[in-house]
């Protein structure tokens, strides 16, 4: 009876998955064509590299941040585990959520499918030296986040009801009108909002919902799955649930990051620990395969430049800093001093990609699922596909799931989860950056708020059912066009967050700021 019922299901719903591919091939063509030289110009690579400059320019705002506070990560890394902790936090101040719901929401929106593909492609195409560069860039854009988020609260806008908006929308407009730049502030403002919503309705809302879907698929019988071809009934599950968590706001949205972060990290990063403790012996070598790889290639094509490439690339699109994202969800946070907010952020790109997306490369190198020539130790090169050779050819999830499942065989199932786990956690982040992004364009109220949330969930609806390849191209490259505007903006107004820092550690110093009893 249980098998005739899908099967009966899906005979009824294949005339809406033919329309359903119709329409996609539509949307396919049309977007592509508009949106083409757009994205293409976005992830342009330098001339005669394979390294895109949007890359580069992420990297380079992160490396003078960096410079300009002397190397705050550092400096600041145990007062943030202070903050995040609550040592310092008064419940009367001035914010809706606590500086561990902001991190935690701040987090769900970036960890996710990057951190379990995209490491396996980089590791693969730049060797084990690709992850020395992703961490030393992940090191580096801790700075940005530390300056992005001290602006978003210094300049969020706070509303008698105990609401608040902030952002690079809000920052760009005041911060930069303070210093006489008012007209070039507003425009920044209202193109890094344009692009914020793109990206919220296609990177963070039908991609997502998208490879749910796919996993879906593959744990429930695959191409013989009731889902297979009905993506729609997974979007209007997933859009169903989204509504209800994101119509109540930040706060709603920031209750359940703070339990589902956690969740993911105990799922994911746990696996990852079991594997390296059965194989304790192996992880000093392959941390030398690391420095070694970073510097030589090991047999890579492309050698330490390829290596290099890829691990800036993995770290800039996992954890986002300088995007400007994140600034609107730690915008939210309870504090009267934004440079907390500051050290609390900088934390992200740490957990981000130091430690998780290390923690899955370390995991593809110590099961051995890229072959190595045992008689050279280097690693055998499939020129044809342009990457590391593995068994069957397989890479980014595929290549995840083989290195998990070698020691866990039961891996794949929980990869599944934490899949759709990580793409409902970045859709209600993402929901809440597209929302104030949408607001300083059209205005606050329960009405715009209201049409916002509709519109991301019928979003949800059209990812899950649709593969629509240039839309998300398009919104990928909208998402890194706000590093664009935003890093512009950064720069005029790194100066500002300077002076917040040292009024801060002066008020520290005189003891004016103290922990919490």
């Amino acid at each position: 009876m249980n098998r005739i019922i899908p099967a009966t299901l899906a005979a009824a719903l294949a005339p809406l998955s033919a329309a359903a591919q119709g329409i996609d091939e539509t949307i396919n063509s049309v977007v592509g064509s508009a949106t083409g030289p757009f994205v293409n110009f976005i992830f342009a690579p330098f001339p005669g590299t394979s390294f895109p400059w949007i890359v580069m320019w992420l990297v380079v705002g992160a490396t003078i941040f960096t410079f300009y506070f002397a190397f705050i990560q550092a400096r600041g890394f145990g007062h943030a585990i202070g903050l995040v902790k609550g040592d310092y936090s008064d419940p009367d101040d001035e914010g809706e959520v606590s500086h561990f719901q902001a991190l935690a929401t701040a987090l769900s929106g970036t960890v996710g499918l990057g951190n379990i593909a995209g490491v396996a492609v980089a590791v693969s195409i730049g060797g084990p030296g690709a992850t020395f560069w992703m961490i030393l860039a992940g090191l580096m854009g801790m700075a940005s986040k530390f300056t992005e988020c001290t602006l978003g609260v210094k300049y969020r806008n706070e509303y008698p009801d105990g609401t608040v908006s902030g952002g690079p929308m809000y920052y760009l407009t005041k911060g930069m009108a303070e210093q006489g730049r008012a007209t070039l502030g507003r425009i920044l403002a209202v193109l890094f909002s344009i692009f914020c919503i793109l990206g919220a309705f296609g990177g963070g809302n039908m991609f997502q919902a998208n490879q749910a879907h796919a996993q879906l698929v593959n744990i429930t019988g695959g191409a013989e799955s009731f889902l297979d071809g009905n993506g729609w009934l997974t979007g209007i599950i997933m859009a169903g649930v989204v509504f209800v968590v994101i119509v109540g706001g930040i706060k709603s949205i920031a209750q359940v990051t703070e339990k589902l972060v956690p969740l993911m990290a105990v799922i994911y990063v746990g696996a990852a620990l079991i594997i390296l403790i059965a194989n304790y012996d192996q992880i000093g070598a392959a941390f030398g395969q690391i420095f070694q790889g970073a510097f030589t290639g090991m047999g890579v094509a492309g050698g330490m430049v390829g290596a290099l490439i890829q691990g800036f690339k993995r770290a800039a699109f996992s954890n986002e800093a300088g995007v400007g994202s994140a600034a609107i969800a730690h915008s939210a946070v309870r504090t009267k001093e934004p440079v907390t907010e500051g050290y609390v952020s900088l934390l992200e790109p740490f957990i981000d990609t130091v430690v998780i997306c290390t923690m899955t490369a370390l995991v593809i190198i110590i099961t051995g699922v890229l072959n190595q020539d045992p008689t050279t130790g280097l690693y055998v090169w499939d020129a044809e596909l342009g990457r590391i050779a593995t068994e069957g050819g397989i890479t980014g999830v595929e290549l995840t799931s083989a290195a998990f499942g070698s020691t866990i065989g039961w891996f794949p199932f929980i990869l599944a989860i934490a899949v759709v786990m990580f793409a409902f956690s970045t859709m209600i982040s993402w929901s809440y950056y597209g929302l104030k992004a949408w607001t300083f364009l059209f205005g606050e109220g329960k009405a715009s708020e209201l049409t916002f949330k509709v519109i991301f969930c019928i979003f949800v609806v059209i990812g899950a059912a649709m593969s629509l390849g240039p839309v998300i191209d398009f919104s990928d490259a909208a998402i890194f066009a706000m590093a664009v505007v935003n890093i512009t903006g950064l720069y005029f107004l790194m100066p500002i967050v300077k002076r917040e820092l040292e009024k801060y550690n002066a008020k520290l110093a005189s003891g004016q700021i103290a922990k919490v009893k």
